[in-house]
């Protein structure tokens, strides 16, 4: 009899989950449309621009890869490029090192733990533009830091980097890891709390040094993470716009150019759609060329070590 009603009650409750699952695929219906006619739908629309001769308005004409030549022969979008890679290494840099430094600081269980974490995520809440124009105010040779210390009585003391076209870029690396850290901090605190205690004091028997601990033991640990985070900073860094239109608008001159405001001029002020959709499809590239091998270590790889 108890047989039986298991029987029973397995067959009644399969339409059920079949049911559930129906309304599932359903509710994912638009969504699913969303991501293949939209998203997908002007990605590809966009690199067939690109091989186009299209100026003010599209056109479907072909041209091959005219607009690429024209792309790299700008001296526009090299130096645009020249500081994307430069930009990109010191902040990717740099928020992975402060951010961990955070984290460990963190992870000592200090008094008022969560005033400083709060203190540390602050200023990833705010956008990249009052980011930008708050460094830009206090990097002012004639309103902020420059300014405040001569006031103090050192006349010599000189910080004009942001009006420096060598040093401009720099300023911009100061503002994004300022602004990035305290995420990092979050993502390397949260691995940096599932490590098991008994390491810790397996350590302190053995009494190997605490940075060494650290260097051989808890950064292979939370590897993950820090992969995670490098491509979460690597995605920010292509798409850094609103930090330059914000702080520098690309100057002094075109020292702190970057590919997407160099496409969003020449989209909307230069009316050369061509050569800016062959900016974006670049950039779509350097995209992809950073999540495919991270997508394919998280998912792929992991799904074909379980088969």
């Amino acid at each position: 009899m108890a047989a039986i009603s298991i029987g029973a009650v397995r067959s009644r409750t399969r339409p059920r989950f079949r049911r559930r699952n129906v309304s599932a695929t359903l509710a994912l219906v638009p969504l699913a449309l969303v991501v293949l006619f939209v998203y997908l739908g002007c990605m590809f629309w966009t690199v067939r621009l690109s091989f186009s001769s299209s100026k003010l308005l599209p056109v479907q004409d072909w041209v091959g890869f005219s607009q690429y030549s024209r792309l790299f022969a700008n001296d526009r979008f090299t130096v645009s490029a020249a500081n994307l890679v430069i930009f990109g290494i010191l902040f990717i840099a740099g928020c992975l090192v402060l951010g961990f430094l955070l984290a460990v600081f963190i992870d000592q269980r200090v008094r008022a733990e969560g005033t400083f974490r709060t203190i540390f995520l602050f200023p990833h809440a705010m956008s990249f533009v009052v980011t930008g124009l708050a460094w830009q105010w206090f990097l002012n040779p004639t309103l902020g830091l420059q300014k405040l210390v001569r006031d103090v009585g050192f006349e010599s003391f000189t910080f004009d980097w942001i009006v420096n076209q060598q040093m401009v870029i720099y300023t911009l690396v100061i503002a994004g890891v300022w602004q990035a850290s305290g995420l990092i901090m979050a993502i390397l605190l949260a691995g940096l709390r599932g490590i098991d205690e008994d390491l810790w004091k397996a350590s302190r028997i053995d009494g190997i040094p605490t940075w060494r601990v650290y260097l051989s033991v808890v950064i292979p640990l939370i590897g993950p993470m820090i992969v995670t985070a490098t491509v979460l900073l690597s995605v920010q860094v292509v798409k850094l716009y609103d930090l330059v239109v914000a702080m520098t608008r690309g100057g002094p001159g075109i020292a702190s150019e970057v590919p997407a405001k160099f496409v969003m001029d020449h989209l909307f002020e230069r009316n050369n759609i061509g050569l800016a959709t062959s900016a974006a499809t670049m950039m779509l590239i350097v995209v992809v060329s950073v999540l495919a091998p991270w997508i394919y270590a998280r998912y792929i790889r992991v799904q074909e070590r379980r088969t």
